[in-house]
């Protein structure tokens, strides 16, 4: 397997933090995004959205991250990171679906990028913009997430792969967590543990 990577993409972080529990090798390619590499013909012909990650297994070349991690799921059973239960698969793909679709799209660089060439927003304003989404969609997840260890419970699934970057990025934009004790808690309990901390991206 091929994964296209940038280290401090949250949803490239997701997929290696899944690689990384299933114990699965791949080859990573590595893309600066502030220069737009990923917009290069080459890359263009692997995922034609011009956005990281991108996986590569044989003849399949396959983008978005969530995607990814369910077809990880498909020929890598174990361990399990979307649940089989349907009342379980159903929790797990709303929270997950929380930091993929309300939280991350509209703070990913493109939009940052957006807001400062051509909206003429300052680095404070988009800060403050940042930090807004990430606490609405925490809040969401401090009602939501369970009373247990990991977000999937006694061991971590889908919404620990998801939950761990999105809290890396809010503490790089210097969100306020006192009001997402257990949002903190478990994703600090993940992010501890080896298959997640072989995924981080460096310190910045």
């Amino acid at each position: 397997m091929i994964l296209h990577d940038f280290a401090l993409s949250s949803a490239s972080y997701r997929v290696r933090i899944v690689l990384a529990l299933k114990g699965i090798a791949y080859e990573k390619r590595t893309y600066v995004l502030r220069a737009g590499e990923q917009r290069a013909p080459g890359y263009l012909a692997v995922n034609p959205a011009g956005l990281v990650p991108a996986l590569e297994d044989g003849d399949l070349r396959l983008g978005q991250s969530l995607a990814i991690i369910d077809y990880l799921d498909a020929v890598h059973p174990e361990p399990r990171m979307i649940p089989l239960d349907p009342r379980a698969r159903a929790r797990a793909m709303e929270m997950a679906l929380t930091i993929a679709c309300d939280i991350h799209p509209i703070n990913n660089l493109r939009v940052l990028q957006y807001l400062e060439h051509p909206m003429g927003q300052d680095k404070a304003a988009i800060d403050d913009w940042y930090r807004n989404w990430v606490a609405q969609g925490f809040a969401t997840l401090e009602a939501l997430l369970p009373d247990a260890p990991f977000a999937g419970g006694d061991a971590p699934n889908l919404v620990d792969a998801c939950l761990v970057p999105q809290m890396f990025n809010a503490r790089r934009f210097k969100l306020d967590l006192t009001p997402y004790p257990k949002v903190s808690a478990i994703a600090d309990r993940a992010a501890a543990l080896p298959a997640f901390a072989s995924a981080a991206p460096p310190p910045v």
